[in-house]
């Protein structure tokens, strides 16, 4: 908490009276604009190359058109293996500035969920709007971190600015164990002040807004069983409600009491039957059964997500205790899978927003409020959220249709997105923030 007050007293005291731009803003401005069609280029050349979770290959093809992009910025490049844990690997880059200056991790990735087989594998544009696998989520996301980064280098701040540029390979599909695959980052955070997340720009009838808060994405896994018979016999006794009966009840009971503000629990899969069981990658199921038989085994999956540590081990507890309040002649058990943590909404968070609202004032832009964190996904910001002083998701390009064929992503949006980082960042860079 104090880290936090002291990064919030640092940013209303470091805001210029006067709502301008300052003559290396203008600069940056300039630069951003005047290499729009480089970096639309470049886009186009990452786009091309699937970068498919799963095609390490391609993941690592990324990499290497990108390693040259930041070592003509004087960044240290460094390629971090995750065949440890069955990934492809990180991109890291480095940036040392003047000492005592803020650390700011800047984050995006470098994989998509398109597989080298989902047939989405073109890029084409039509104007201000270009269509590929991963253009926006989050290739578009790197392009803007390049395009800051050479408006900084153009107007002379980034000689000062301490940077880790951190580029996973596998965000859309983590790797296993979390531990390894996530120990590179949660290192950078420890060292960092603040984070900036370059997933996608959020944007409700044209406006922009900021992201303070993002949600966990965790998973459940639920079995119960019952007693097998003649379904004659069902409810008396002896034979008990079966396995289907106790999964309703507990599904339900979920739905009835578990709802409150940014709580939500989905059932993706469910088998039932005598038997059933789960396919081994858990995406799938088998069950068969007769009418006239009790099911002794019922199987659910599903996802949760939720806003704080706190909401998590509270919603984890209410979900256990249902589980547990058995119908007769069953029981149940529930598996939690706890993978992407919560980027919890803070006075840090939202100090860093206002900071970005006063650069958005200077460049004649509209104020971005906060969106709602129950409209986005989890992402690789989370995990160092907790690490740092304040954290700042949506740097990113604007899109549509992410995660489907058809992703496309507003190419005007990229211009004042990187205008946006490239001052903030320089404003961050020219401070000296208090650390414990």
């Amino acid at each position: 908490m104090r880290r936090i007050l002291t990064l919030i007293v640092a940013l209303a005291f470091s805001v210029p009276a006067s709502a301008q731009l300052s003559a290396p803003e203008q600069v940056m401005v300039e630069t951003v604009a005047d290499g729009f069609e480089s970096d639309v280029a470049l886009l186009e050349r990452i786009v091309s190359q699937n970068s498919g979770t799963h095609n390490h290959e391609g993941v690592r093809a990324v990499a290497h058109i990108l390693i040259p992009e930041f070592e003509a910025l004087g960044f240290t490049v460094e390629w971090i293996d995750q065949s440890a844990a069955g990934r492809a690997g990180h991109l890291f880059a480095r940036h040392e500035g003047k000492p005592g200056s803020t650390r700011m991790l800047l984050i995006g990735h470098m994989d998509t969920v398109f597989e080298p087989d989902s047939g989405f594998d073109t890029f084409t544009r039509e104007g201000d709007r270009a269509i590929g696998p991963g253009v926006e989520d989050d290739k578009g996301g790197v392009i803007v971190i390049l395009s800051a980064l050479r408006a900084m280098k153009a107007a002379g701040t980034l000689k000062d600015a301490s940077i880790v540029v951190a580029l996973t390979g596998d965000e859309e599909d983590a790797g296993s164990p979390l531990e390894v695959a996530r120990a590179d980052l949660r290192k950078a955070g420890e060292w960092a002040d603040v984070a900036l997340g370059f997933e996608g720009l959020s944007v409700i009838d044209g406006k922009d807004f900021g992201v303070v808060a993002r949600r966990s994405s965790s998973g459940w896994e639920l079995t119960t069983r019952g007693k097998t018979g003649h379904s004659s016999g069902i409810f008396d006794e002896n034979a008990g409600y079966g396995a289907i009966y106790e999964m309703a009840r507990i599904l339900d009971t979920f739905r009835r009491e578990l709802p409150e503000e940014n709580l939500t629990f989905n059932v993706g899969l469910m088998v039932g039957g005598t038997p059933a069981s789960l396919a081994d990658d858990g995406l799938s199921g088998t069950a068969s059964g007769k009418t006239n038989i009790i099911p002794p085994v019922a199987i659910a999956r599903g996802d949760l997500r939720t806003i704080s540590s706190e909401q998590t081990d509270r919603t984890i507890a209410a979900m256990q205790a249902i589980v547990d309040a058995n119908l007769p002649g069953t029981d149940a058990e529930i598996e939690f899978d706890i993978r992407y943590p919560p980027m919890s909404p803070t006075e840090g968070n939202r100090a860093l927003l206002a900071r970005l609202n006063r650069i958005n004032a200077d460049m004649g832009l509209e104020k971005m409020e906060e969106f709602p964190p129950s409209k986005r996904g989890a992402a690789d910001i989370s995990f160092v959220a907790e690490l740092v002083q304040a954290s700042l998701a949506g740097l990113g390009p604007s899109g549509e249709l992410g995660h489907a064929p058809g992703e496309s992503v507003d190419l005007r949006s990229f211009t004042r997105q990187a205008q946006r980082a490239a001052i903030l960042m320089s404003r961050l860079a020219a401070e000296t923030p208090k650390r414990d």
